[in-house]
């Protein structure tokens, strides 16, 4: 059986491994459109900060790994497929054949409509290369503006504020992190990270960037223009599927799939940024673009191409768990809530603290916090559990911070 695999990210190689576990004599080809081994995203902030070298950011740290797994890396960019002769067409005019086929394709950064935003001087960051363009500019005397403060952006900010420099974030929305969190947890986060030398500017939209001798200049309406060496563009990313144009496979923000992550075509599976599967709360099919999900996407795609779909995705909630300068936030399912639903609020601005809790019936369905770290397993554990809280529920309203005691309680027993 021939397997083909469409992006070496955590989700594609997790996969692989996987289908080689299952199937010794299988013929697996992973593809990826970048020279590097397969890496990790979400190891660059570390390579920014100069933590890791870019081999720390590889997901498996053998230069032998592929080769004793008997998985065929192919670097290449899959312009179309051929659903009906079961092949992909590749940038260089090859072709692939494939029994089955996983799209694991990730995400692509979104490109504002900005003029000048292809300037040398601006980046995404999103790949290896684009980290090495940041860490040649970011130096100790630079001035950085970042573009987007939303959950993407946010991660890097401690590895830019540790490189020296200065560092204005630009979001166009009024709060930082504007689908993790409401303003009063935002309002908190913000105070923190400007009394760290940050400067913040909501509901501002950069409209040109221009050459300015060896530097950027940044404009935008009511503002003055700012000066920089370095401009980073991370306004948001979206699902790569553009080459599916005209392949048949049925897609709406990403490819749609079962709950055994199978496609419109019987053969041809998606997991990871790229898939749209069913959601843990609700009846409807959404991209969850974390990586704890894409791993396990792609562990059971793997499972299901090989032994026939057995194993079933019991869906998934949102989860962002972000470390801003060592205060710590988290967002978890419908932590915005419900129409009907009841909610609960600890607000301690004095302290870096806020929790923010909602319910359906007894069930927490969502939660949202800043500065306390100990409760985002707790929050997870309760809304992945469906726990039926009881009397605990009006306890929460009264003190949400007593969410370790409703866990107990709920499950184990009154305390």
């Amino acid at each position: 059986m021939k397997h083909v695999i469409i992006g070496a990210g955590p989700t594609g190689v997790t996969a692989a491994e996987e289908i080689r576990r299952q199937d010794p004599s299988a013929d697996i080809t992973l593809i990826s459109h970048e020279p590097e081994p397969p890496y990790s995203r979400m190891a660059i902030p570390y390579l920014i900060k100069n933590q890791i070298k870019e081999s720390g950011t590889y997901i498996r740290l053998s230069d032998t790994h592929f080769d004793d797994q008997k998985i065929t890396l192919l670097e290449g960019t899959v312009d179309s497929i051929d659903t009906g002769g079961k092949n992909l067409n590749l940038s260089g005019g090859e072709s692939l054949s494939y029994d089955k086929l996983l799209i694991a394709s990730g995400g692509t950064p979104l490109t504002p409509p900005i003029k000048g935003i292809d300037l040398p001087g601006v980046t995404p960051c999103w790949t290896l290369e684009h980290a090495r363009k940041i860490i040649e500019r970011a130096v100790s005397d630079a001035h950085i503006v970042l573009i987007g403060a939303g959950f993407i952006s946010t991660t890097i900010v401690e590895a830019l504020v540790e490189r020296g420099g200065s560092l204005t974030i630009i979001e166009m929305e009024d709060r930082l992190i504007p689908r993790m969190m409401d303003n009063k947890g935002a309002d908190i986060i913000r105070r923190w990270v400007e009394a760290r030398g940050v400067t913040i500017l909501t509901s501002a939209r950069v409209d040109t960037i221009k050459q300015a001798g060896e530097r950027l200049s940044v404009s935008f309406a009511g503002q003055d223009a700012i000066e920089a060496d370095l401009v980073i563009s991370a306004t948001g990313v979206a699902p790569n599927i553009s080459f599916l144009e005209g392949s048949g496979i049925d897609t709406d923000m990403g490819i749609l799939v079962d709950e055994y992550l199978t496609s419109s075509d019987p053969n041809i599976y998606a997991a990871g940024d790229v898939a749209q599967a069913p959601d843990f709360l609700s009846d409807e099919k959404t991209v969850m673009a974390v990586q704890p999900v894409a791993a396990e996407h792609g562990r059971l795609a793997g499972i299901n191409m090989v032994k026939g779909n057995t194993l079933a995705w019991n869906g998934s909630i949102n989860m962002n768990v972000l470390d801003m300068l060592g205060l710590v936030s988290c967002s978890f399912g419908l932590w915005e809530g419900i129409d009907g639903g009841d909610s609960a609020e600890l607000h301690r601005p004095e302290q870096n603290k806020y929790i923010k809790l909602q319910f359906q019936k007894d069930r927490l369905i969502g939660a949202s916090s800043v500065g306390y770290t100990d409760h985002v397993g707790i929050f997870q554990g309760l809304i992945m559990g469906k726990v039926a809280l009881g009397e605990w529920k009006e306890k929460l309203i009264e003190d949400p911070s007593q969410v370790m005691k409703a866990w107990i309680g709920s499950t184990q027993g009154a305390i």
